[in-house]
């Protein structure tokens, strides 16, 4: 049967003892992580969320205690009172915290075994992932998962702590609320009371944060939580938190300044990283021509070059045909492939290319004694000079050119930049490299609606000198919208709002959201703005995505409690599930499979 703690007080966590506990009795509790017997003594080492401290059962000292320890198995949940000594010289483990100290027990209490776990209860695990997500409540006592959720504590207190400071209020907004679709499907919550309606969740705090805005609260911020009904990938989940905030009288300047401070914080004060500010800013269009992506990894170079007009009358039709088009020609050096790459390697980088959209991939290889590629003959002397020239090649650099419509263009060389880097080992996890990308298209064109939407939101401010031209060029409009990025990762977005009312109807009859339709969508709002509206602006954090790349984890999943798989279930719970008809009943729902 269970023992229980009465009488029995803990002292410490496992690894919070010190020297200056040497000679003192301590009470320690948590699991048994691994059990040595040597015949006379047995070793136990306990474990908690703070580490491992070893203890020691010795037959000569107490053998009915020595006894009892012989029961313990893994992960028995234990209390242990001891007195803490220095281990001998020769037996001090270096490798943990507690390494120079055991606990000599005095008393021990079995508080509850445990069955084998099926997930092994160690740090960096090779276990199936959809095992672990079975076995969460396992999986969680893991040490390097543990650091995860600690680590996102302690960013998140820092995030409240740095915006009061600032003198942000935090506060609360609606999880059940009106659907106001923002890009993505939103989760539908029935209504018992008003049978045939439904609440949203909301995809994010946007409008409420705007109305707080007009509300006169200045500063907002709040740790939000997030829903979106989308396909799932290793950063991307149907419930989600950001770090969301709002600010009133400001520029751009202003948000992104406040925000570097909490960034400097954070890194300093969680991972000891000193960060210099101001980040390096770069405009969407200089990023695209760069990187290829408006979240570009600038941990090395493989920058792209713009070789459109050396190429546009060329005899290599696949170039020529591209710039005729309105298209573009741009490639990227290799520098070295030449050498390092078997053209089997070469060939998997042109099916590489095909995955985004391009139709293939051209190549010069240059050698000590000329050029090795099937392009050249193509194309004449003075076209490849400057080529080589503008790419500034040398021998044993491998050229990799993509031609098509830019956003082809960008996509294939953007990830060919990437797979590159990876095979080259260019990529230094050790660089924190922060960015911000700002002057956004303020619009895009729908193909398949043939209209304008907005590129984020239609809430989203033009730049001053753009707003001329949204009648006559809409395409060359910018947005004053911003995202930051980590490494390649955009960890976090916002922009400078319309606070001007016959502004937002203009951005309303531009994307062709007709009156009707802008006050059925977001009256509430509207209605808010015809009662004075500051200037204002704002930023929401992936807090989730922050975390993964402050703990290097390669998946989101890693730094949530309790995340869903990539068909929106919960591998531990069974979520979703169905539920009694009376429940449905109750809701006014018929289902399809109960027709």
């Amino acid at each position: 049967m269970a023992e229980n703690i009465k009488g029995m007080k803990r002292t410490h966590r496992c690894a919070e003892v010190t020297s200056e506990d040497i000679g003192r009795e301590v009470v320690v509790m948590g699991w048994a992580h691994k059990r040595r017997d040597l015949g006379g003594v047995i070793f136990i080492d306990l474990r908690d969320r703070s580490g491992v401290l070893q203890v020691v059962f010795n037959v000569e000292t107490d053998s009915a205690l020595h006894a009892k320890a012989e029961q313990i198995r893994s992960e028995y949940v234990l209390a242990i009172k001891g007195v803490l000594v220095n281990r001998s010289e020769d037996t001090i483990n270096p490798s943990i915290k507690t390494g120079k100290w055991e606990l000599v027990a005095k008393e021990l209490r079995i508080l509850s075994k445990a069955a084998t776990p099926p997930v092994l209860i160690e740090e960096n695990v090779e276990t199936n992932e959809a095992v672990r997500l079975k076995y969460r409540f396992l999986d969680l006592r893991r040490p390097d998962m543990q650091k995860n959720l600690m680590l996102r504590h302690k960013v998140t207190k820092i995030a409240r702590d740095y915006f009061d400071e600032q003198g942000f209020l935090e506060i609360e907004t609606p999880i059940l609320m009106k659907s106001t679709p923002e890009g993505a499907r939103d989760y539908l919550v029935p209504s018992r009371v008003h049978p045939g309606k439904f609440y949203a969740l909301p995809q994010s705090p946007q409008i409420f944060k705007q109305i707080l805005m007009v509300s006169g609260y200045d500063r907002y911020f709040q740790i939000a939580r997030c829903f979106r009904d989308e396909d799932l990938r290793s950063d991307r989940q149907p419930e989600f938190t950001q770090i969301d905030l709002e600010m009133s009288f400001v520029d751009v300047d202003d948000v992104i300044a406040i925000n570097e401070g909490f960034l400097k914080r954070a890194f300093d004060k969680v991972l000891g990283i000193k960060l210099d500010t101001p980040f390096m800013r770069l405009t969407y269009k200089e990023a695209m021509d760069r990187f290829g992506t408006d979240k570009p990894d600038t941990r090395f170079g493989l920058e792209l070059v713009n070789l459109s007009d050396i190429v546009e009358n060329s005899g290599f039709k696949v170039f020529s045909d591209a710039v005729s088009k309105g298209g573009s020609v741009r490639a990227i050096n290799a520098k070295g492939c030449g050498f390092k790459f078997a053209r089997r390697e070469i060939d998997a980088l042109i099916e590489f290319a095909k995955l985004y959209g391009a139709k293939g991939m051209a190549w010069i290889a240059v050698e000590e004694n000329g050029l090795k590629s099937a392009i050249t003959k193509f194309m004449s002397e003075d076209e490849i000079s400057q080529i080589i020239n503008r790419m500034k090649a040398e021998p044993g650099d491998l050229i990799c050119f993509i031609a098509d419509d830019d956003e082809i263009v960008f996509d294939a060389l953007s990830h060919l930049r990437m797979e590159i880097a990876a095979k080259l080992n260019l990529i230094d996890d050790s660089k924190i490299n922060l960015l911000w990308v700002t002057e956004f298209p303020l619009l895009e064109y729908d193909d398949e609606e043939k209209r304008w939407v907005a590129k984020h939101h239609p809430f989203t401010s033009p730049m001053d000198e753009d707003i001329g031209l949204l009648d006559s060029e809409p395409k060359r409009v910018r947005a004053k919208a911003y995202d930051i990025v980590l490494n390649g990762v955009e960890i976090g977005g916002g922009s400078i709002r319309i606070h001007d009312q016959e502004l937002q109807k203009k951005m309303f009859s531009i994307i062709g959201l007709p009156e009707e339709e802008a006050q059925k969508r977001f009256g509430f709002l509207l209605e808010a703005f015809k009662y004075g509206t500051p200037p204002h602006g704002g930023l929401a954090f992936g807090l989730d995505r922050l975390i993964m790349l402050m703990a290097n984890r390669n998946s989101i999943r890693d730094v949530i409690a309790f995340p869903k798989v990539q068909n929106a279930s919960c591998l531990m719970t069974g979520a979703p599930d169905s539920v009694e008809i009376k429940q449905l009943r109750e809701l006014h729902i018929r289902t399809l499979e109960a027709d």
